[in-house]
């Protein structure tokens, strides 16, 4: 497909994103008064018009691999983040309301962050350190309690593809002291939908949902490595192309 082709398709795509977004938000104020699940569900809608017109319009499949290792009970999902795709796919493919931990300042943008807003997600000020981390646990318990799920993302920002970012411990802390299983996912949207660039390209995205992994006996550090090491091994198997350079030459010729 040529370069002005993409861009035509990720110009068309931008543009339903943004009219959907203008109208969206402000009925989001009109589910307010719902109960919760229906105002999650209705909410939710944008997402799931987002995730269709990025098929329609860009191209962009997806599959979900390990769907039967979701428990029937609360978790804390830790994901793989390469784009923006993943933040809009998790909210309605979920089979419970999800909870993101996410920098306050997003409900401050106009129309989506009102949407934000509107439903219970812990935002925090990312410079109180320790006073941030509690407030994750606190918010958190309660959440679960509620029978929704925590979703993070251990590496804090989109990794490039091909790339891994710094793994840091908070998903892994709050799974140890709500004692909560935590389901590691690895996924590859970064193919598809690059972090950065306005340029959308066709293809198929990878959502390899792993096993729980029970914090029980577990410090916050070797749970977080479990939680690093599946994502990372699954990586290369749902995506082996872009980890084909890590075979060294002396592994890749025959023995004599």
């Amino acid at each position: 497909m040529s370069r002005l082709m993409l861009f035509l398709r990720s110009l068309v795509f931008a543009l339903l994103m943004l009219i959907a977004t203008v109208i969206w938000a402000p009925l989001c104020f009109l589910f307010a008064p719902m109960s919760y699940p229906n105002r999650y569900y209705w909410t939710s809608r944008w997402n799931v018009f987002v995730i269709w017109a990025a098929r329609v319009v860009c191209g962009i499949r997806y599959e979900v691999r390990g769907y039967e290792n979701l428990p029937d009970a609360p978790v804390v999902l830790l994901s793989k983040h390469q784009s923006a795709w993943e933040t809009i796919f998790y909210l309605c493919n979920m089979p419970r309301p999800l909870v993101y931990v996410f920098k306050k300042e997003i409900t401050y943008i106009p129309f989506f962050g009102w949407g934000i807003a509107l439903l219970r997600m812990i935002p925090i000020d990312r410079s109180k350190g320790k006073d941030a981390m509690a407030q994750i646990v606190a918010h958190g318990r309660r959440r679960l309690a509620d029978g929704q799920w925590i979703i993070m993302f251990p590496e804090g920002t989109r990794s490039a593809v091909g790339r891994q970012g710094k793994y840091k411990g908070g998903g892994a802390r709050l799974a140890v002291e709500t004692n909560t299983p935590v389901v590691p996912i690895a996924m590859n949207s970064g193919e598809c939908w690059p972090r950065n660039s306005f340029i959308k390209k066709p293809g198929l995205i990878t959502v390899s949902i792993g096993k729980p992994i029970s914090p029980e006996g577990l410090t916050a550090n070797e749970l977080m490595q479990k939680v690093e090491t599946w994502i990372e091994s699954e990586m290369r198997v749902i995506s082996p192309a872009v980890y084909a350079s890590e075979r060294t030459p002396a592994a890749a010729a025959p023995i004599r």
